[in-house]
């Protein structure tokens, strides 16, 4: 195989605590597809904690993993997203959003202690995340005649394919999925069934 397919993700939301002189890191790990979604949950965390001081963040999108983002919100400049995202890279995790709340103790941490407060937090969350492995696929819609369904239906079944958005009519019409590693191999076996048409959609 010539590139890698497959990419680790989280498969629910999972929580970890780091505590230091009073202060209390709360980091908060979500697994996500689109940037919009760290905007929703950001918005229902400071309504849980209201009286929380940050909301420190960082997330990382996309299957090749070069989408990310982070926020220090009012921390020193490098001490709180940064620390998150690289806990990130470390754990090789995309599509995932981890917010940091701090409820501030009194104490100030200074730079190393920061540092060290929001990584730490991080890494609990992301030790207590369910964590799993997803391949890339390619969405396809592939259209074909309807006398040709019993050969479609036979080589979507023996290539462990599974159909959605499906529409049979004179002209049948559906979605699938296909491994990226796979995908010459499909493409060419479905385009010699005759009448059978496909068109890419999105990588998934």
């Amino acid at each position: 195989m010539l590139f890698d397919d497959t990419y680790r993700t989280i498969k629910f939301c999972s929580e970890g605590l780091f505590k230091d002189k009073g202060s209390k890191f709360i980091a908060y790990a979500y697994p996500i597809n689109f940037e919009e979604e760290a905007k929703t949950i950001l918005n229902k965390l400071r309504t849980e904690h209201p009286k929380a001081r940050h909301f420190c963040w960082a997330l990382r999108l996309s299957p090749d993993r070069n989408i990310y983002r982070f926020n220090d919100d009012g921390e020193p400049a490098g001490t709180a997203g940064r620390p998150i995202l690289n806990s990130m890279l470390s754990a090789d995790l995309t599509n995932i959003l981890v917010v940091v709340v701090r409820y501030f103790g009194g104490t100030l941490l200074g730079v190393p202690g920061l540092i060290n407060a929001y990584k730490n937090s991080t890494v609990e969350a992301l030790k207590a995340a369910h964590q799993i492995e997803k391949t890339i696929n390619d969405l396809y819609s592939i259209t074909f005649d309807y006398v040709n369904m019993n050969e479609v239906m036979k080589t979507i079944k023996e290539e462990d394919l599974t159909p959605t958005n499906q529409s049979f009519d004179s002209l049948c019409k559906m979605e699938i999925e296909i491994r990226k590693s796979e995908l010459n191999k499909v493409i060419s076996r479905l385009e010699k069934i005759e009448t059978l048409k496909t068109e890419y959609l999105k990588t998934v």
